[in-house]
């Protein structure tokens, strides 16, 4: 009894010190993290709400100062003619716009997809015991290791139709029957911008899901093999549920690149309608045909699609970053 009563206040001012502590780290982290939110602030708060207000303006590069505010006229405007007849225009009503919207949400389907299941392979195959497994788990990752420019500005050369290594293979091989001008026909355009992408990213899917493939207990694998289970079966009922956080991230991470596409894009199909992308279409709006206004309203709508995307990924596939599940 009286080494309970003893006890009791010992007990509470352990806890009261660990609160305590607790409150000192949780501020500090605060400190911490304070540089990077002004940094965060500074580089990418500042240029988005200056390219949402710009596409709010009548701006061009020649009068950035003197923009004049003119509402939603870059998304949608309504013009009626002296006939009667009513015309929509803004990039809500462009046709370009769509099809820059259609080219990337397909490009980013197919190749996260494809790259989600070559990843997975690649994962596995990294993940079992072999010799000189740490070379090949190096090797692999020399494609996401080279810079986009300077992969796309490799694989341009290489699928050139006069003097590329890839048409000069299929006609030696039988495989081609004539030259095919790869990045330049619009019917194989986005085929060989997703055959790159895919070659550079799937090492970076099948790196994230390698480290989720080891996070998993061997013990597990050894009772499934006693009780006879099979390995295709032990794939869909043990490795994929407990892969699936690690997955999920990969997946997202891949997603929003994908989204945003550029470089690879503007070096190997820069004029191609078939490839044009939101982010492509947006800079030639901003620079190239000086629709400051208009091309910082693509921005704008390219930021909320993306934003919109991943929260519903997010929220639908109930992803955590801290690699448990909800």
């Amino acid at each position: 009894m009286a080494t309970d009563v003893m006890a009791a206040p010992v007990a509470v001012t352990g806890g009261k010190i660990k609160s305590e502590l607790m409150q000192q780290r949780v501020r500090a982290a605060r400190w911490f993290l304070l540089p990077m939110l002004i940094a965060l602030a500074v580089v990418a708060g500042w240029p988005l709400l200056r390219s949402i207000y710009f596409s709010f303006t009548d701006a061009s590069l020649n009068n950035i100062d003197g923009a004049q505010w003119i509402g939603f006229d870059n998304y949608l405007r309504v013009q009626v003619l002296e006939s009667g007849a009513v015309r929509y225009r803004g990039l809500l009503a462009d046709p370009a716009w769509w099809n820059a919207v259609w080219n990337t949400l397909r490009f980013a389907v197919v190749s996260v997809s494809l790259e989600a299941v070559l990843g997975m392979l690649v994962a596995l195959v990294l993940n079992a015991e072999f010799k000189g497994r740490g070379i090949v788990r190096a090797a692999i990752l020399i494609p996401w290791a080279i810079p986009t420019i300077v992969s796309a500005k490799m694989w341009s050369w290489m699928l050139n139709d006069q003097f590329g290594i890839l048409n000069d293979l299929g006609m030696r091989l039988g495989l081609l029957s004539q030259k095919v001008a790869w990045t330049a026909t619009a019917e194989t355009a986005m085929t060989a911008v997703l055959i790159v992408d895919i070659w550079k990213t799937t090492p970076f899917m099948a790196l994230l899901i390698l480290a989720g493939l080891q996070m998993v207990p061997k013990d597990i694998y050894e009772a499934a093999e006693i009780d006879g289970v099979h390995p295709v079966k032990q794939f869909f009922r043990i490795t994929l549920p407990l892969v699936r956080p690690a997955l999920m991230v990969a997946i997202i991470f891949r997603l929003l690149d994908a989204l945003r596409i550029f470089d690879l894009i503007y070096v190997l199909t820069p004029n191609s309608t078939a490839t044009k992308t939101m982010s492509v279409l947006a800079r030639e709006n901003l620079f190239d045909f000086d629709k400051f206004a208009y091309g910082s309203a693509m921005s704008t709508l390219l930021f909320l699609i993306i934003a919109i995307l991943t929260i519903l990924y997010i929220w639908l596939g109930k992803v955590r970053f801290d690699g448990g599940d909800r």
